[in-house]
């Protein structure tokens, strides 16, 4: 028999002596997912035969129109073109995607470090013979490009993937050029982010008799012991610490190679490239940075200062800073639990949201445990709409844990839904990326609180609710604002250590305020962030999507019928438009002054409700 909705708050949030309710599956029965949608194996004959015709591919599709595009153009088939150009790129997508996921499941296995190298290899070396696509499409007409949309029905189809391609023209450089940097690539980025990767997943953090790998040493930082905080956190302090030297040089090398990319494209700010990738206004960025700043004080600092006071501290030290309140619940949320916590939510809000999420589940798209030499953290893994997402999770049975499943599987449903614009036009911004991952969680988070009117479990459900909107946008931003130190400092020359830590430590105590505690322990925390390595100045997106969410949500809390079908049509468009077309039709404007400081009232408003619930329990 399912759980009614006021069971399953209790089991996420309240804690509880009572036994589990439901007789579910063990946390070392999760699901693992089946990968041969991609491929049969690694050795299969279809992936040999994949990586032997990447090279052949690209060079015959070169061979047959590099030179000629202006006479596709003329003759109505340049649409035809871009097809079999997006073909290639489905093809290739696929096997890429199947290398990641492959290594991401255990990056410390020689043979998937070696296939996901050689396939990385393969495919730069076939990029190669594609690169004189997307400079000559940029060579060509504006006016005979304006008439090729009215007289070929398929070229008009790619006009989006087009435009967005022509705003890359002024950093653009020489074909030869363009050449040189891909493929010196796998032996820079590629290679550095390789490096990171699999140092991380080798570390070892020795915490109370045990060697734990990342991600169950960073779940120690929840636990309800403070004794087991402490030594988690000092033991992740002294292993990157011992490990310093090498992400500090990982930290610079990428640092000066994406100064010398920016440089030579003609990139002024340190964070142009990410703002254009992400079609995004560095203006509206600009205020929503300025607008998180502003709320320090009112949001993070004031949470911490009630949250100590409920843990009966005068200030909280690094390690109580996501410590669980006491009344949260202790037990592990098992996996079929979770799944229905989800699924219900999302059923609530639309019922193919639930279909598509559901599939996750049914079809094992999703690898869950957690697992030595496993990639840490949660993504999912658009792959290619020829195919479907994967998502990753390091599921430890927490309620948070539940949340970031609910995140990740909102990301899957965007993708899956946007996967009908085909390769080209599938990819989402960053910007508009977290809108459904983001969504979910509220979704999972509002369909809980509904559920119950106890005062003390409000409190613990409102209390975690803050935290990780305050880790989303707070946490983000401020790793926002390092990375800008980061990289403006890179440009006068190489960082030392202790340089990277100031500005770590400068822009932590910043944004979390006077009521948390940060000690020189605290200064290598910036190694493990994966982020700053694979994608520099991403951490914003996560901001954008939260506020964005915020006031999304509120539009949907007030609307008559007609939401969800909106909100899918959001999601289907995928990378086709503008955020600022997409959010139109709620009557949203993110370019509007006062539009981040709306979204950011939400969180205000959730602790203002945690400060009542104070009063009303005293």
């Amino acid at each position: 028999m399912p759980l009614n909705p006021g069971s399953l708050a209790k089991a996420v949030f309240q804690k509880s002596s009572k036994a589990n309710a439901l007789k579910q599956e063990p946390l070392d029965s999760l699901p693992v997912w089946n990968l041969t949608d991609l491929f049969p194996s690694v050795d299969a004959d279809e992936t040999r035969a994949a990586i032997k015709d990447a090279v052949p591919l690209c060079a015959s599709f070169e061979e047959k129109h590099k030179g000629k595009l202006g006479d596709a153009l003329e003759a109505g088939v340049l649409g035809a073109v871009i097809a079999e150009y997006e073909q290639i790129e489905d093809r290739l997508g696929r096997l890429i995607s199947f290398a990641s996921l492959v290594y991401a499941g255990n990056t410390t296995e020689p043979t998937n470090a070696k296939f996901y190298g050689d396939v990385q290899q393969t495919l730069t070396a076939a990029g190669s013979h594609l690169l004189f696509f997307s400079l000559e499409l940029n060579a060509l007409d504006e006016a005979a490009l304006e008439a090729g949309f009215d007289s070929d029905n398929i070229l008009a189809k790619y006009r989006p993937w087009l435009s967005d391609l022509r705003k890359e023209k002024p950093h653009q450089l020489e074909p030869q050029v363009e050449k040189l940097f891909l493929e010196k690539s796998a032996t820079g980025t590629a290679a550095f982010n390789r490096l990171f990767d699999e140092t991380m997943a080798a570390l070892r953090f020795d915490i109370d008799g045990k060697r734990l790998a990342l991600e169950p040493a960073l779940n120690l930082l929840l636990d309800q012991d403070r004794e087991k905080r402490h030594d988690a956190y000092d033991a992740i302090s002294k292993t990157l610490g011992e490990n310093e030297r090498t992400f500090l040089l990982i930290t610079n090398t990428l640092a000066k190679d994406k100064e010398i990319s920016d440089r030579w494209r003609g990139f002024e700010d340190v964070a142009d490239s990410r703002h254009l990738a992400n079609r995004v206004e560095k203006p509206v960025v600009d205020a929503l940075v300025e607008a998180v700043q502003q709320k320090f004080p009112a949001i993070s600092h004031r949470y911490y200062a009630m949250k100590a006071k409920w843990l009966g501290f005068d200030k909280l030290q690094a390690w109580d800073r996501n410590a669980p309140l006491p009344s949260t619940n202790e037990e592990v949320i098992e996996w079929d639990t979770a799944q229905q916590i989800v699924l219900d939510a999302y059923g609530k809000f639309s019922p193919e949201v639930a279909s598509i999420a559901k599939r996750f589940f049914d079809e094992r798209w999703i690898d869950a445990p957690s697992r030595d030499g496993k990639a840490p953290g949660a993504f999912s893994h658009p792959t290619v709409p020829s195919a479907h997402p994967y998502v990753l999770l390091n599921y430890l049975g927490k309620p948070r844990d539940v949340m970031v499943l609910a995140h990740e599987l909102g990301h899957g449903v965007h993708q899956v839904l946007a996967a009908e614009q085909g390769a080209l036009l599938a990819s989402t911004p960053l910007t508009l990326a977290e809108t459904a991952s983001v969504f979910g969680e509220m979704l999972t988070f509002q369909s809980l609180l509904s559920a119950t009117s106890d005062p003390l479990q409000r409190k613990t459900m409102l209390a975690q609710k803050a935290e990780d909107m305050i880790n989303t946008v707070v946490r983000q931003i401020s790793f926002y604002m390092f990375e800008r130190l980061v990289h403006e400092h890179r440009r006068d020359g190489e960082m030392t250590a202790d340089d990277i830590a100031s500005h770590w430590l400068h822009v932590s105590r910043q944004s979390l305020g006077p009521s948390v505690e940060l000690d020189e322990r605290y200064r290598i925390f910036w190694a493990y962030v994966p982020h700053f390595i694979h994608s520099p100045f991403y951490v914003y997106a996560y901001a954008f999507g939260d506020c964005l969410v915020n006031s999304l949500y509120a539009v949907y809390q007030n609307a008559e019928d007609g939401f969800q079908e909106r909100y899918l049509q959001l999601l289907r468009a995928g990378g086709s438009k503008h955020h600022s077309e997409l959010l139109a039709p709620f009557g949203l404007d993110a370019s509007a002054p006062d539009f981040w400081l709306g979204g950011l009232s939400v969180i205000e408003g959730i602790i203002d409700q945690l400060e009542e619930i104070d009063r009303t329990l005293d």
